[in-house]
This record gives C-alpha cells, structure tokens and sequence, in this order.
C-alpha cells in the first residue's frame, strides 16, 4: 500500500537548521509532485513547498520562501526540504504529501 515516511524533525534553537526525508514507496515515487505541508497546534494545515514529479518546477508560500529548500531524489523515492533559518514561529508538525497519500508526520519545535 501507499506509504510515507517522514523524518528528521527535533528541536532546534532559532537561527538553526533541519532536514526533512520523506521516504515513500506502493507507488510509483517518480510520477507524483510531492508537497510539504505543515500544521501548528492551534492553526489550520499550511502548505508549504511543492515539487513537480522531475524536480523542474519548485514553488514555496511566502512564509518560507528564501529559508527553505524542497528536493526529491527519484532513484531513493525521497523527498526533502531543508529548513534554515528556523523562526519559533517555524513549530509545527510537517508532512509530506503526493496525490497518493499524506504520510503521518514529523514534529518540529524551534525554541531556545
């Protein structure tokens, strides 16, 4: 079935830096744009990045753009986005998302 898989959130000081994974397998990785989301304790889900199915069109909400990076390796089926700059304001749970289905989560708190 379809599975995705995040990882690499924790807890980081402002200013700081994470990388997300996304692993995903049951389908075919390579056909799928595949888009980040985020949800705050609180706040509705906000979307965050989106990467086209070759990585050609990239595209991020304004909040991120310019500290954040998307990515995706097809021959690993993985998805990254890179977070720089972290802001507490950055805290939340993010998921990666395709059109086949949303993993479950990975938990983000930026505090000193």
């Amino acid at each position: 079935q379809v599975q995705l898989v995040e990882s690499g959130g924790g807890l980081v000081q402002p200013g700081g830096s994470l990388r997300l994974s996304c692993a995903g397998s049951g389908f075919t990785f390579s056909s799928y744009a595949m888009n980040w989301f985020r949800q705050a304790p609180g706040k509705e889900r906000e979307w965050v990045a989106v990467i086209s199915s070759s990585g050609d069109y990239i595209n991020y909400a304004d909040s991120v753009k310019g500290r954040f990076t998307i990515s995706r390796d097809n021959a690993k089926n993985s998805a990254y986005l890179q977070l720089n700059s972290l802001k507490s304001e950055d805290t939340a749970v993010y998921y990666c998302a395709a059109a086949a289905g949303r993993g479950q989560g990975t938990q983000v708190t930026v505090s000193s």
